[in-house]
């Protein structure tokens, strides 16, 4: 375990001008001003730290939506005129996001429901010679979940990363040098850290040694461009509702071979070009992984969601980020008894790292902290493992961390608001009594409600199945 290392923020001219790139959003999100209500009483704008976990829709993709929902059918099934609509704003959103990722004329775009979804959809497509696997699959032990358990169910190795980037290349190289990987599997950025791996420099070196591979974009996509044919990668999953867009849809882009000749994802309608009583003859192209009616809406919101992103300024959409990141990982390590976590001590934090910022308070549960920041302050961040376990382990936090992740519709006010908590629970201590409820830190008595439509059920505010080590 490490901790981040950036200079102390000094009061000067370039200081002022880079926080000024973060003092209003760089795009308009919906929600973007709804009140929190206090524990103490009275409301606050709420202070959205958690775009890691779902990031909210852009502004742009709610006006899309709301102008394309009255159009909804179902597609690849009708002649009326809302569902040839739909059918083309469906195929059409595969060209927007190939072109978004900068996928090769002929990858194949297949929507899922999520990241994890597609990368359980390829780990059912990988070669087989003679009724075997025709290699394994190697991964990080830094990966999120969804991109280590799909794995696990087929021939595999693991490899642990070094404490550098450098070191962790080096280890990838030994490993496929031993010879019988098809497929390297590695994160484009951490989904506990923030920090962004080497991808081109790891394609380069899967392909030297006859294996493929496949990226975990799901963090990395939402902070910065992705180019697959110039960085050579196979393989590609994101999802949408990371990326500013609604319905969780996810999306695989990637090379068409291993994908048409792979086990059908979904047996069922469409997916086929001939089904009998007796057995079927299976579809080719995006259709063969697609069985049943597609989320048509989240493709489409995923698609516009693209479009808004790589209309962005480069140059000001990494200077706005850059902002807020280091503005609070500075004022975070400035706080007697707070730790900002990284995996790697090579990381450049101007350029290796996305909106994620990782962090524990000495003296206090995790989600103690996140449930005081969210009574008593109006901030909202996560608190847990992360769906990483492996990885907090390796980082000496067996029982979870706090992360703080931020985007293009967060404002520097918000990394100002969570310091300001942070720095007041170390000085005063809490300012309310909290009780686990459901394994969960929650207020005691607790008589805030929920908006008229929302269900408050208790017990189960916050509630997160992944808590046992």
């Amino acid at each position: 375990m490490t901790t981040a290392i950036v200079s102390p923020i000094a009061p000067d001219a370039a200081t002022f001008e880079r926080q000024a790139a973060a003092a209003a959003p760089l795009a308009a999100v919906t929600g973007a001003e709804i009140q929190a209500p206090l524990i103490t009483g009275g409301h606050i704008r709420y202070a959205n730290l958690d775009y890691g976990a779902s990031a909210p829709a852009l502004s742009l993709v709610s006006a899309y939506l709301n102008e394309i929902l009255p159009f909804y059918a179902s597609v690849h099934r009708g002649a009326g005129y809302a569902s040839q609509i739909s059918t083309s704003v469906y195929e059409n959103a595969r060209d927007i996001v190939r072109g978004f990722v900068g996928g090769r004329p002929d990858d194949s775009v297949i929507f899922t429901r999520n990241t994890t979804d597609s990368l359980n959809l390829l780990a059912g497509c990988l070669p087989v010679v003679d009724g075997r696997p025709a290699g394994e699959v190697l991964y990080l032990d830094i990966e999120h979940h969804a991109n280590l358990l799909p794995w696990q169910g087929v021939p595999h190795r693991s490899i642990v990363a070094a404490d550098t980037i450098a070191g962790t290349v080096d280890s990838v190289r030994a490993e496929l040098e031993q010879g019988g990987v098809s497929l390297l599997a590695v994160t484009g950025a951490s989904n506990v850290t923030g920090e962004i791996l080497p991808v081109r420099a790891l394609a380069a070196l899967a392909h030297q040694y006859g294996a493929r591979i496949v990226v975990d974009a799901a963090q990395l996509a939402p902070h910065r461009r992705v180019d697959i044919a110039a960085d050579d990668v196979d393989y590609l999953a994101f999802s949408g509702h990371k990326l500013y867009a609604p319905f969780g849809a996810g999306v695989l882009v990637g090379r068409p071979d291993w994908l048409d000749a792979g086990t059908p994802h979904l047996a069922g309608g469409g997916a086929v070009k001939e089904a009998r009583l007796d057995g079927v003859s299976w579809a080719t192209g995006p259709a063969r992984h697609e069985g049943g009616s597609p989320n048509v809406l989240g493709a489409a919101t995923l698609a516009r969601a693209t479009q808004v992103i790589a209309g962005l300024d480069q140059d000001r959409w990494h200077a706005h980020e850059s902002a807020i990141r280091s503005y609070l990982v500075d004022g975070l390590q400035q706080i007697d008894g707070v730790t900002v976590h990284q995996i790697f001590k090579d990381t450049n934090p101007d350029t290796d790292t996305i909106g994620v910022v990782n962090f524990s308070v000495a003296g206090y549960d995790a989600g103690l902290v996140a449930a005081y920041l969210s009574a008593e302050h109006g901030v909202g961040l996560r608190d847990g493992r992360f769906c990483a376990h492996p990885l907090l382990k390796r980082l000496g936090l067996p029982s979870g961390s706090l992360r703080a992740s931020f985007g293009v519709g967060s404002r520097l006010e918000d990394a100002q608001r969570l310091l300001a908590g942070i720095e007041k629970l170390r000085r005063d201590g809490l300012g309310w009594d909290y009780v686990v409820d459901a394994g969960r830190w929650v207020p005691a008595n607790d008589t805030r409600t929920y908006p008229h439509w929302a269900p408050n059920t208790p017990g189960t505010a916050g509630a997160a199945p992944c808590t046992d080590d």
